[in-house]
């Protein structure tokens, strides 16, 4: 647990500890997080120099397992060609040498066949000490990433105030976060509760450790008590996947039966069940309903679910009135439900329905920031004729194609944008002064972080950030678990008008301004490859990251699967994998055989950013290959480049809008009173008490 307080605030939780000198090794556990990008804040490293250096040295080796974890250095990265990316031979070279070998071994005509049996392909030839051996020293520079860790209080009470945040959160938690907040729940669910638990995932993994504990349980919908039921049954909160229901106590039965009757007073509330009928059924025959008459309006749910009484469903009755070309009445039942409201603009709108502007200036109010912003969002370009539009599962499985919809209405288009941004601006909160760090104007706002992997340095799908090294290189490991897993790190590059100007990949190892580090086939112990690419020399616009499943175990199956990219300067040499030139890390674990964490982009000046993708492509089961789904992976990054989301330029801009001070920081400009400061690494001379937002807390400037 403290290993993940440290991943999600950079804060270093520190028990007590009897007082001694603990100086030299809390100097000596800064010089080791320094070699891997990291350093303690003062405040922190005073702290532990008055520590009794056992207890320095116990919480050092955490802190420094804690954070070569985070960026990918808790492994020796090996490379196929050991002296990479000096060296690598020419892809057909290669090939060539190996069948040579091949053929003249007694026997070894028939392998010649297959190329990738070929004996030395694929495998390991050397040790990780002897490619060591072969590579210069690592220059380090000031331009290199250093990540502040900062002192906390106790692990209980760092615990405590992240299971907080996290359950109070106002967007969706990835995978990772809501595991962990499922963890927290199970420590903290009887202390302190935030006021509101916004996001369903979050509230049903607190109810469900609330019903573990015999605590009531927060909930208004019977969905709610569905996905407490999965929670407290180890299943999915999310309901993407089915659970196998426990048993469950007297006292949990009677929880979770009493809770729905009350919520069943209001019978419209039934229509919910017929979303996931099965589900229902199934925990029935846990809970037992029909032995708990005094509950009617539990065994009403079930009769529902059973078919044995009917509650349409609010979409059922929407589409009933659309069908019939009664705009009206449709948004005159939606005016009940209006996330769902606002979810259906755009198609409202396409039907004509009257009322739509007025509708959405009345549900407004009360509905969340979060929504708004994606409603907003939404309407960014509707205006005008779109291209290939994105499409995004909740597993983040990508497929794009032309939505042929017509633009909408200029002037509703405006009117709504116009009512968004107001209602927007009024929920924000007073920041102060506000600085910031130019590399974060074009940062996604973080409307949901569903589909985002969990990492170091992982921003939302759509973020751009620029790179600033002379030498971009990529890599991926993976370790298999049960079966032999052939991961393929690859590039496709793509001109002006996005079509393919080339790619680097196991069956092109050189050229367009890169080198690939040879294919690695099996990772019994873990496998790296590495693409090195010099970016005064790409001719390509864009740069398209891939892994692509060759052979074996999927993403989520296999042991450990990441992804990251360095920046480096061309002077710095080192081992292939230097921790400190780590910008970005992140875990590779969606559905689909084919993953595109991010590409990187050229702008009209020669300047590269990197942009945030996050997906994955269903690909084939075998065989996966970057020049064989070039075309599907070319879609994907119209659809992401074509639409724009919201940044936090725009956030600054609501706020200048209220008459508050934003700008760049400017050391020798540093504002006077309250200051908020966002950005990636908070700079010296921030004025004491300044309100920091590292990424780790992008989230909290989404209001509720």
């Amino acid at each position: 647990m403290e290993t993940f307080v440290i991943r999600k605030t950079m804060r270093v939780p520190v028990p007590a500890a009897p007082p001694g000198d603990g100086t030299a090794m809390a100097r000596r556990l800064d010089a080791a997080l320094l070699s891997v990008g990291f350093t303690l804040s003062p405040e922190l490293l005073a702290e532990l120099s008055g520590r009794d250096p056992s207890a320095v040295t116990t919480l050092a080796v955490k802190v420094l397992a804690a954070v070569r974890e985070l960026v990918g250095d808790h492994v020796a990265h090996n490379v196929y060609f050991a002296d990479f990316p000096a060296n690598v031979p020419d892809t057909m070279e290669f090939w060539l040498g190996l069948a040579r070998k091949a053929a003249t071994t007694p026997g070894g005509e028939a392998v010649v066949r297959d190329l990738l049996s070929l004996p030395g392909y694929g495998r390991y030839r050397h040790t990780f000490e002897d490619m060591a051996a072969v590579h210069e020293d690592f220059l380090e520079l000031a331009s290199d990433r250093v990540t502040v860790l900062n002192l906390g209080g106790t692990p209980e009470e760092e615990a405590a105030a992240l299971y907080l945040a996290l359950a109070a959160s106002t967007v969706p938690l990835n995978a990772a976060d809501l595991a962990g907040l499922a963890a927290l729940a199970k420590t903290f669910v009887d202390g302190p509760e935030p006021e509101t638990v916004p996001v369903r995932e979050n509230k049903a993994v607190v109810n469900a450790a609330r019903l573990a504990r015999g605590l009531p349980i927060r909930a208004d919908t019977v969905t709610d008590v569905l996905r407490a039921a999965c929670g407290l049954s180890g299943g999915d909160v999310t309901l993407l996947e089915p659970t196998r229901f426990g048993s469950f106590t007297r006292a949990q039965r009677t929880s979770l039966l009493s809770t729905l009757d009350a919520i069943a007073a209001d019978a419209e509330k039934l229509a919910d069940v017929g979303r996931h009928t099965e589900r229902w059924k199934r925990l029935g025959e846990r809970l037992h309903p029909h032995e708990y008459p005094r509950w009617p309006g539990a065994a009403a749910v079930f009769a529902v679910a059973r078919g044995d009484r009917s509650a349409p469903t609010l979409a059922a009755r929407v589409e009933r009135a659309l069908s019939t070309g009664d705009g009206g009445a449709a948004i005159g039942l939606l005016r009940a439900a209006p996330g769902v409201l606002l979810r259906s603009v755009d198609r409202l709108a396409r039907a004509g329905a009257p009322g739509l502007f007025e509708a959405v200036r009345d549900v407004a109010p009360g509905t969340s920031t979060r929504m708004l912003l994606a409603l907003r969002q939404h309407l960014g370009d509707r205006d005008a004729p779109s291209g290939p539009r994105l499409f995004v599962n909740r597993s983040s499985l990508a497929w794009a194609r032309s939505d042929g919809l017509p633009p909408l209405d200029a002037g509703l288009v405006a009117e709504l944008r116009t009512l968004l941004d107001t209602e927007i601006t009024d929920r924000l909160p007073d920041p102060g002064a506000v600085v910031y760090d130019p590399a974060v104007l074009d940062v996604a706002l973080p409307l949901s972080q569903k589909g985002d992997a969990a990492g170091f340095g992982v921003l939302p799908r759509g973020s751009r950030t620029p790179v600033r090294g002379e030498l971009l290189r990529f890599f991926t490991h993976w370790r298999q678990n049960r079966h032999t897993t052939d991961y393929d790190l690859s590039a496709l590059l793509l001109d002006d008008r996005l079509a393919t100007a080339g790619w680097l990949s196991f069956t092109e190892l050189k050229g367009f301004g890169g080198t690939h580090s040879g294919d690695i086939t099996a990772a019994p112990d873990g496998a790296s490859e590495f693409i090195d690419l010099a970016l005064s020399e790409v001719e390509a616009r864009y740069i398209v990251a891939q892994v692509d499943i060759y052979d074996g175990e999927g993403f989520a199956n296999a042991a450990e699967s990441y992804f990251g990219y360095m920046e480096r300067d061309a002077t710095q040499l080192g081992m292939p994998f230097e921790a400190r030139t780590v910008r970005m890390k992140s875990d590779v674990r969606g559905a689909g055989r084919v993953a595109l964490p991010l590409l990187f982009a050229r702008d009209d000046a020669g300047g590269w950013s990197a942009v945030w993708l996050h997906l994955f492509l269903q690909g084939r089961p075998d065989f996966n290959m970057v020049e064989d789904n070039a075309a599907s992976t070319t879609l994907m990054v119209r659809g992401v480049l074509g639409r724009a989301p919201l940044t936090m330029r725009y956030l600054f801009d609501l706020w200048r809008s209220l008459g508050v001070e934003v700008a760049a920081w400017d050391p020798l400009a540093v504002p006077a009173g309250k200051v908020t400061w966002i950005g990636f690494e908070p700079p010296e001379g921030l004025p004491p008490g300044a309100d920091v937002h590292r990424p780790e807390r992008f989230a909290e400037l989404v209001p509720e």
